[in-house]
């Protein structure tokens, strides 16, 4: 979005037109529409562009819930932005923590920003690019208590402020930038940050893990299933004793696995009548130990996330699937099972082998009514293929 297109966005017929818009359909005649404002007298530019927001708050429904509807958007803006609920969870932390005046360092369309206004801190957020700061200061217009400023979140002054966030743009237009120090603000600006203020510094979450500093707390979090972010915090914002953290946002509500560093895994053993697959939060926090000891379970294979034992337990940190079958890994034989057990509806799930889950399904060609899952794996060093069924995700709070 350049600027021309913002101004026009924000004028007053351009909001009108955009709320009056029906909820953005994929399927819909986008011609008849683009046809049908044009002849209602709307400029070309503009029609452009609220049709263009419409999608935008159509896909950050995901993220923003219903106030995606009030809310506006870059492409970069939304793809980078910290889902609600997740910015939720940093917002507590700063309040947790005493904090009431925090900095957003490159605060994009302000997600988090928003969340922080939201839970009562004064913020201010600090953008770079133009026309993403104006669209920050728009969806941050109702909370009088967040400030959007138009600067280099580089060499931003710190003074006034009780902490700092940061979630470093890691996009350049549609390239991915695989050198921290070429972020904005860089990697070497947000630790210098935290080196001064109480900072939380979200990351991508497959992160080297060598850039992670000894002192603070290494936050991975997984929601709907997905690892979304890795967050760093230090000093206040840090917990005391903890350095590493798992956090599952799903059905069952918000639960934490912590630690105060890597566990040791659990020993290899048998296969047994439950396998587990541990969230992807709990693997990349290199917590599947402490999982397995709390579930009495073993590894199927060294450094291979698979969990399994005899004993059915709830648990918000890892799937569970009841073993059916297994055997070692042969496609035609995988092929006879699948048909003779009438299965239509195959999951395949795979570690440690070297299998495409795509070619494999349309080798096995499943038909029928079943449904089940595959798991392909090694056990004892040898590849094998365990036909399971997925148990019932948790779906209250735990207890521990």
């Amino acid at each position: 979005m350049d600027q021309g297109e913002l101004l026009t966005l924000l004028s007053p017929e351009g909001l009108r037109l955009l709320d009056s818009l029906p909820p953005y359909d994929s399927s819909a005649d986008v011609v008849s529409m683009v046809a049908r404002l044009r002849s209602a007298g709307h400029p070309a530019q503009l029609v452009a562009a609220v049709l263009n927001q419409s999608k935008l708050r159509r896909r950050a429904r995901e993220k923003f819930s219903e106030f995606a509807d009030r809310m506006l958007f870059t492409e970069a803006g939304l793809e980078q932005a910290t889902r609600l609920t997740v910015a939720a969870r940093h917002a507590e932390r700063f309040r947790a923590a005493g904090l009431h005046t925090v900095v957003d360092l490159g605060c994009g369309i302000g997600g988090d920003a928003l969340a922080m206004a939201a839970l009562d801190l004064e913020v201010t957020g600090v953008e770079r690019d133009e026309v993403t700061a104006a669209i920050a200061a728009y969806n941050l217009a109702p909370w009088s208590n967040a400030e959007i400023v138009n600067a280099d979140a580089q060499d931003y002054p710190l003074d006034g402020f009780e902490g700092a966030w940061l979630d470093p743009a890691r996009r350049n237009a549609s390239k991915r930038l695989k050198n921290p120090a070429d972020w904005s603000p860089s990697l070497d600006v947000a630790f210098a940050v935290a080196d001064r203020l109480p900072t939380g510094i979200k990351l991508g979450p497959g992160i080297d893990r060598g850039l992670i500093p000894k002192g603070c707390e290494a936050q991975w979090v997984s929601a709907g299933g997905t690892v979304v972010e890795l967050a760093l915090w230090f000093g206040d914002l840090a917990r005391q004793g903890i350095r590493r953290t798992a956090t599952v946002l799903g059905a069952h509500g918000i639960t934490e696995l912590t630690a105060d560093g890597d566990s040791e895994d659990v020993p290899v053993g048998p296969l047994g009548e439950f396998v587990y697959e541990p969230d992807g939060a709990v693997i990349r926090a290199r917590l599947i130990g402490d999982l397995g000891r709390s579930i009495d379970a073993t590894m199927l294979s060294k450094g291979i996330a698979w969990l399994s034992s005899d004993t059915a337990v709830d648990t918000p940190f890892a799937a569970r699937f009841r073993v059916v079958e297994s055997l070692p890994y042969d496609v035609k034989a995988l092929r006879k099972l699948v048909a003779a057990r009438g299965i239509g509806t195959l999951e395949i799930k795979k570690r440690g082998v070297d299998v495409d889950p795509a070619e494999l399904r349309k080798k096995l060609n499943p038909r029928g009514d079943a449904s089940a899952t595959l798991i392909l794996t090694r056990i004892a060093g040898r590849h094998t293929a365990i036909l399971a069924e997925r148990e019932p995700a948790v779906a209250a709070t735990p207890t521990f």
